[in-house]
C-alpha cells in the first residue's frame, strides 16, 4: 500500500507542481498522509484497487470531483470522502482556490482484515461496514463535515512533536468508530452539480461582482434566475466555500483598498461604490476586515511607495 501512495505523490511530481507529503504508518494496512498542495489540478493514474479505501478530508482550499456523469462535487474545509481507489483511477482532480491541504487515511482492506487494530477487532468495520455502507459498487460518498467530525479530524494537526503518532493512532480509531455507527442521511451527503447549474451560480458571482455598488437580495437572483432561494444559497457556498454574503463583502473589502491605492476618490464615494449607503458603515466594516481604518491605510499605502 506504501508504494501505492508514494506512486501517487509521484504522480503529481510528474505534472510539476509543488506538493509536500508525508506518510505515517499506523497499523498494518492502515497508513495516514498529510497533503499540501499548490497548483490548479493534477491526474492520478493508478491500478484499479477495490480492496483499497481512502478517507480524504479537506482542510483548507478546496477539491472539485468531476463524476463520470460529468457532474461535480466540491469539497470545502471540514468536508471529507471516501472511496474505493478503484472508483479514483485515471481522475483529474482540480483546486479553484490554487491551494489545498488535508489528509488521507488509507486502509487496505485484505491487509487490515488479517491483522485488526486490538480495539477494532470483531467489529466486522473492515470485512463488511466500510465497504458495504460507504463504497458499495466503488461509488464514492461525499460527506458535510460537523461539530464530531472536526473535532477528530482537527486533532491529527498541530499536536506536539512527542504525541503525534499516539494522537494519530488514537483519532483514525476515533474515526472508524464515528463512521461505523454513523447512519447516512441526505443531508450528510453533498450534492452534486450539472454544469449547467455550475454555469448559473457563476453568472450570479458574476453579476454581483459586477455590479458591487448595488445590494442585489438573495430573493431578487432566486426570481430573476428561477432558482430556490436555499438551492441558491447551497449551491455557491459549495462552488466558492463561503456564503454568498461573506463571499461579495470579501470582494467588496478588496475592491475598497485597491481604490484607495490606486485612486483619488473619497472616502465616501468608494464606500458608495462598494455598495454602503453610509460612510460610517463602510469604515467599520473595513476596520473589521483590515484591522485598519481606511484613512490609515491609504496613508500607508502612500509611504509605501515613497
Amino acid at each position: 500500500m506504501n508504494d501505492e501512495l508514494i506512486k501517487i505523490k509521484n504522480d503529481v511530481e510528474n505534472f510539476q507542481q509543488k506538493t509536500a507529503g508525508t506518510v505515517v504508518s499506523l497499523y498494518p494496512g492502515i497508513e495516514l498522509c498529510y497533503l499540501t498542495f499548490s497548483t490548479d489540478s493534477f491526474s492520478v493514474h493508478h491500478k484499479a484497487m477495490p480492496h483499497i479505501i481512502q478517507i480524504n478530508y479537506c482542510k483548507a482550499g478546496q477539491i472539485v470531483w468531476e463524476m463520470k456523469s460529468g457532474n461535480r462535487i466540491y469539497l470545502n474545509p471540514g468536508d471529507f470522502s471516501l472511496h474505493t481507489m478503484k472508483a479514483c483511477t485515471d481522475s483529474v482532480l482540480t483546486f479553484p482556490t490554487g491551494i489545498y491541504q488535508g489528509l488521507t487515511v488509507c486502509i487496505d482492506l485484505q491487509e487490515v482484515s488479517d491483522h485488526p487494530p486490538e480495539l477494532l477487532k470483531g467489529s466486522n468495520i473492515f470485512e463488511t461496514i466500510l465497504p458495504e455502507k460507504f463504497c458499495r459498487n466503488d461509488s464514492p460518498v461525499f460527506l458535510a463535515g460537523n461539530e464530531q467530525t472536526e473535532r477528530i479530524f482537527s486533532a491529527f494537526f498541530n499536536q506536539p512533536e512527542s504525541l503525534k503518532l499516539p494522537y494519530q493512532k488514537i483519532k483514525t480509531m476515533e474515526l472508524l468508530l464515528y463512521l461505523c455507527k454513523t447512519e447516512l442521511t441526505s443531508s450528510q451527503l453533498l450534492s452534486e452539480y450539472k454544469t449547467g447549474q455550475i454555469r448559473m451560480i457563476r453568472e450570479i458571482h458574476d453579476q454581483l461582482t459586477r455590479h458591487m455598488e448595488q445590494r442585489i437580495t438573495i430573493e431578487e437572483l432566486s426570481r430573476k434566475y428561477l432558482i430556490n432561494p436555499t438551492t441558491l444559497k447551497t449551491a455557491f457556498k459549495s462552488i466558492y466555500g463561503t456564503s454568498i454574503a461573506a463571499h461579495i463583502k470579501e470582494h467588496r473589502m478588496e475592491q475598497a483598498a485597491k481604490m484607495l491605492r490606486e485612486s483619488e476618490m473619497s472616502i465616501a464615494e468608494i464606500a458608495k461604490a462598494v455598495g454602503y449607503d453610509s460612510q460610517s458603515k463602510f469604515t467599520a466594516a473595513f476596520k473589521t476586515y483590515f484591522k485598519v481604518l481606511p484613512k490609515e491605510y491609504r496613508k500607508k499605502q502612500i509611504k509605501a511607495n515613497f
